[in-house]
């Protein structure tokens, strides 16, 4: 009885150490987001000027299956960017649509004046991934840089131009990534929580790795990429489930560098559906477990750098982290029904007070750099902390069963897509610069 007695405390004490120790490099994150946030204000005051004759020609890689309900609002935004039109090349993947996406592309492009080319994945060879999508549009493109949209992406006026001229003016660039929105995030309550999700990922984790750690993470839309770093790297890794992570990784392991530009904007479309976040989340979490695994074989051989450090904080979080979430809230709930009662002596609810008063800061941070700290969000953030983050743990989980248990096929899984909100179709149709609202 003795044995189980010092199990269940040192079980307590893990999950108390851990989650306090995450909670505290979150924070110290936070407060480089902030630091990074109030420079980048400095930046978007700053024109870069840059001979349009001068500019790249850019090649606009669209990977689309099944995207009919989303794809034409990305083409009016891409015809409505500020970069030189005969600067640009837009090249959509149709990977073995089964809807009208090749249809509704053709009929786009004989009514506009854009380069535009239509790639068709014969239905044989498609549905392999989004890596081997970007592949087979690269092979079509001739621009020096090569951008990444998703399709359902709305990106803003001058987004596309921003990314470019921050890419060539800084010659130890491989990629220049920029910031996502979720134009749907006022459909519903998930909607909601993504869209506090999304915003405390790229103000804490993104702006804060870039800047302490001088490293920034491609977001798998809204990035340009030289198209010599991809040549050199042969391209996106095909069997990856996070193409974006994956390739990230390897442009480092060369030497090279990627910058998070948060003033560049794409609004995309955020799972209405719980039953489409999970599985989205679930191919999120896969991936990364695979790229866990693959870099952490080598991780002794590597030496000490950035991006080792950002893999060893992956795993913790993926592994220590949740698994300390999870014991965390088991001692709750028993404790809660009268079953366990811990003796350790130490101030622990008033260090779980401070703990969720912490992730509320945190977020709330994050959102008054993008002028969204309502009060509506307060509360959502407050309930975030009992809802969405468990929610995440159990996605973890269900991703570590599926890899490890269940040993099953690692199969690329598109993001289901919904109709149009009448807030994207008025962004989609007016090509309205700065629906975000910029700090002066």
């Amino acid at each position: 009885m003795s044995f189980l007695f010092f199990l269940r405390d040192a079980l307590f004490i893990f999950a108390v150490v851990f989650i306090w120790l995450m909670l505290l490099y979150q924070f110290l994150l936070t407060m480089g987001g902030l630091l990074f946030w109030r420079k980048e204000r400095v930046h978007r005051k700053k024109n870069i000027f840059w001979e349009e004759a001068n500019l790249p020609l850019v090649s606009i890689l669209i990977p689309a299956r099944n995207e009919a309900l989303v794809i034409e609002g990305l083409l009016e935004r891409l015809a409505q960017q500020d970069y030189p039109q005969e600067k640009m090349e837009i090249i959509v993947i149709n990977d073995g649509s089964t809807d009208a996406t090749g249809d509704i592309v053709t009929k786009w492009k004989h009514k506009n004046k854009v380069n535009l080319r239509l790639v068709n994945i014969p239905l044989e060879e498609s549905g392999r991934g989004k890596g081997a999508a970007l592949n087979r549009g690269l092979k079509f493109s001739q621009g020096e840089v090569v951008a990444v949209y998703d399709a359902d992406n709305l990106p803003e006026k001058d987004s596309l131009r921003q990314l470019v001229l921050e890419l060539i003016s800084q010659p130890s660039l491989a990629a220049v990534t920029g910031l996502f929105r979720a134009y749907n995030r006022h459909r519903n309550l998930l909607t909601r929580l993504i869209n506090l999700e999304s915003i405390a990922f790229q103000w804490i984790i993104q702006a804060g790795r870039n800047f302490f750690l001088h490293i920034a993470f491609l977001a798998g839309t809204n990035y340009v990429i030289r198209r010599k770093v991809l040549e050199a790297l042969q391209g996106w890794d095909e069997k990856a489930l996070t193409e974006d992570t994956e390739l990230t990784l390897r442009i480092y392991e060369r030497g090279w560098r990627v910058k998070f530009l948060p003033s560049a904007v794409t609004w995309e479309q955020e799972p209405e559906k719980l039953t489409t976040w999970i599985r989205q989340r679930t191919r999120w979490a896969r991936g990364n477990n695979e790229l866990i695994l693959r870099q952490m074989k080598n991780i002794f051989r590597r030496r000490i750098s950035s991006t080792t450090l950002e893999l060893a904080n992956l795993f913790y979080l993926y592994y220590f982290f949740v698994l300390a979430i999870i014991i965390s809230d088991v001692f709750f709930i028993l404790s809660v029904a009268g079953l366990v009662n811990l003796r350790l002596p130490g101030p622990y609810f008033e260090l779980w007070i401070l703990a969720f008063s912490l992730f509320v800061l945190e977020i709330l941070v994050a959102l008054a750099m993008e002028k969204e700290d309502s009060w509506l969000n307060f509360f959502l953030a407050l309930l975030a902390y009992f809802t969405y983050t468990k929610l995440w743990a159990l996605v973890v989980l269900r991703s570590f069963f599926e890899d490890f248990i269940r040993r099953k096929e690692k199969i690329w899984i598109k993001t289901d897509r919904f109709p149009e909100s009448a807030y994207q179709q008025r962004l989609s149709s007016s090509g309205r610069q700065n629906e975000r609202s910029h700090q002066d």
